[in-house]
């Protein structure tokens, strides 16, 4: 049966029922961290590092109101993932028609896509910074995150979060320490806190800060990570996992706000105070610190940021996957989807180095941001949708109060990033040769401001799907009268090997001496696929004598058989067999072997049951 369940390797694999006490809510701590990554990448570090040399501490008050509306609506997320056992990419296939999810899953992956850019290219400046590793070197070596992945994962939910809460450790601990070394006003950190009236430039990077802290990628993947924790479907621990969830994601998203005031507060005490104010790109602020306070805060300032890229890579590609498999119901191996995941998001940053050279990296890192205030509006607004419908959450439904404060924030972020993607549109608009903007920014813009009203208005007007949200893989069917099958012409595909005396009974036991069977064999050898059926080598004539006597053999015990004899692909030449004869039933012996094997070798029966149209029996 195939797996459904959102991140089904991990899925309720961590148990939480055995355990008492502080053990119990420990159990359910973990999800939350992960997030939290999300919430000090380097595009945080950027907007923070501006708004600290720019304005001193008079933006923190915009930091503390952006991870408000952060903690809100990831506390809405793993809501949905608690109480209705969906990640936010399977309810949007539920809720909205298959035309619609489509463009919703390419919009939601050049997201994680834009993200994991802004990961790779922190993660090599902290490597350039740190080593002088060259920024081409330093991208290249972050395609082996997909192995670490793979290798956490391998090793359980528990290791995984384990590695991302120590490389939060890391970022924290190497930011206190800055906090000593540079000396901050703690009257001018606290008069930070008071909310004051934004214009000009300040506004801009205000947007920017609420930009790059609420992520869309998060919203995703965190209704997705509390599914990892087994819980009892009642409504007693339904409450409590909402409860130990929400402390969870308020001590998480707690410390991913230190970390960014961090940022910020070290940028005004280092370089606002001292006249730089107009530092904006990561290495000038890494070289300012070696003017200002000598070797150990600029190497303390590098290693957070590969801390802070290398945590931020892993959650990326595990949204990735999330959205793949939820929007569109696509399953491939998880090797594969992550390394496409990561591939995408260096493409665009070689070509960047290779064309404009390093320098270009920095405006780089601005689209990113763009991109990802695009996309935010179409996860947040199903959101709060699927959490407001009595119907599908039933006694867990937020109540209006929420409701008020979700809807207010998701307009205000969604307007405030608007603005940003207008003002970057017009900045572009300015440059000389920009018949592009014209052709193709402005018509996608209009059929992504179509599409978001049509997310937004669907779920208000749409009545007829919810009992296909309530029932996600439609009703049961009525079986009705069995009838006996009679498999006229098998197939069965031998290799001679031992597994073969095996697969031959089975396929005997299924059509009995009334059928008809087909011995097919296939020769893999290079003269094979190159010259096809007209080879004759030795490889060639010794297995066709072997099927000839397979042949009497079954002869020999009163059963009919043909052998036939395949060159080249063994799948294609299986499947081309079968189909030709009209068989209506392919017997296969299983290689059994995984893992490594199967990515050197390949999978056979995968492969021929995707090129045939009948049943296919595999024998172990």
């Amino acid at each position: 049966m195939a797996k459904t369940e959102s991140l089904s390797e991990v899925h309720q694999s961590v148990s939480t029922d055995k355990r008492k006490g502080w053990r119990r809510i420990l159990s359910f701590i973990g999800p939350a961290y992960l997030i939290s990554v999300g919430y000090m990448d380097p595009g945080n570090w950027a907007t923070d590092l501006a708004g600290g040399s720019k304005f001193g501490y008079q933006l923190i008050w915009v930091l503390l109101m952006s991870n408000l509306i952060a903690l809100l609506l990831q506390s809405l997320s793993a809501r949905l993932g608690i109480v209705r056992g969906l990640d936010l990419a399977q309810a949007s296939k539920h809720a909205y028609p298959r035309w619609a999810n489509i463009p919703l899953f390419g919009l939601a992956q050049t997201a994680i896509i834009a993200c994991d850019l802004a990961e790779i290219i922190g993660m090599a400046i902290g490597l350039q910074l740190l080593f002088g590793l060259p920024l081409i070197w330093g991208i290249s070596i972050t395609i082996f995150d997909t192995i670490l992945l793979l290798f956490l994962l391998n090793k359980g939910m528990r290791a995984m979060e384990g590695f991302i809460v120590s490389m939060v450790f890391i970022v924290g601990i190497s930011f206190l320490v800055e906090m000593f070394i540079v000396e901050p006003s703690l009257k001018d950190v606290v008069r930070g806190f008071e909310p004051s009236i934004l214009s000009g430039d300040a506004l801009y990077i205000a947007i920017g800060i609420i930009g790059a802290t609420v992520m869309p990628h998060n919203l995703y993947l965190h209704s997705s990570l509390v599914q990892t924790r087994k819980i009892e479907r009642t409504n007693k621990g339904i409450k409590e996992a909402l409860k130990f969830n929400l402390i969870d994601t308020t001590v998480a998203l707690n410390l991913a706000f230190f970390v960014n005031a961090a940022i910020l507060i070290l940028a005004a005490a280092a370089f606002y105070t001292n006249g730089h104010h107009e530092v904006a790109e990561i290495q000038d602020a890494h070289k300012l610190l070696s003017n200002i306070f000598g070797d150990v805060a600029p190497a303390l300032f590098a290693i957070a940021l590969i801390a802070a890229g290398q945590s931020s890579t892993v959650t990326g590609t595990l949204a990735g996957q999330i959205i793949m498999e939820g929007h569109i119901n696509l399953r491939i191996q998880p090797w594969l989807r992550r390394l496409i995941t990561r591939l995408l998001a260096i493409i665009p940053a070689f070509f960047t180095i290779l064309h404009y050279g390093e320098n270009a990296l920095g405006g780089l890192l601005v689209l990113s941001q763009v991109v990802l205030s695009l996309q935010l509006g179409f996860a947040v607004i199903p959101l709060i949708h699927f959490n407001s419908d009595k119907k599908l959450m039933k006694d867990f439904a937020i109540k209006t109060w929420v409701k008020v404060l979700a809807w207010t924030s998701a307009f205000a972020i969604i307007a405030l990033n608007v603005k940003l993607v207008i003002e970057e549109i017009s900045g572009w608009a300015k440059e000389g040769n920009n018949w592009w903007i014209y052709v193709f920014v402005i018509p996608a813009l209009i059929a992504i401001v179509l599409l978001l009203l049509y997310v937004f208005f669907h779920p208000l007007l749409e009545k007829k799907n919810r009992e296909r949200q309530m029932v996600p893989h439609g009703n049961a069917l009525e079986i009705g009268k069995i009838e006996k099958i009679n498999y006229q012409r098998i197939g069965i595909a031998v290799d001679f090997s031992k597994n073969d005396r095996n697969t031959i009974r089975h396929a005997l036991i299924q059509g009995g001496k009334d059928a008809h069977y087909y011995l097919i064999h296939v020769v893999e050898t290079a003269a094979a696929r190159y010259h096809g059926e007209i080879v004759m080598d030795h490889e060639t004539q010794s297995d066709a004598e072997n099927l000839e006597k397979y042949k009497v053999n079954l002869e020999d015990l009163g059963y009919d058989s043909t052998p036939f004899i395949g060159f080249g692909s063994t799948s294609k030449a299986i499947a081309d067999i079968s189909n030709k004869n009209g068989l209506d039933l392919l017997v296969m012996g299983a290689h059994g072997h995984k893992g490594l094997k199967d990515l050197i070798f390949g999978t056979t029966v995968d492969a021929v049951r995707h090129k045939v149209n009948i049943p296919v029996l595999i024998i172990r």
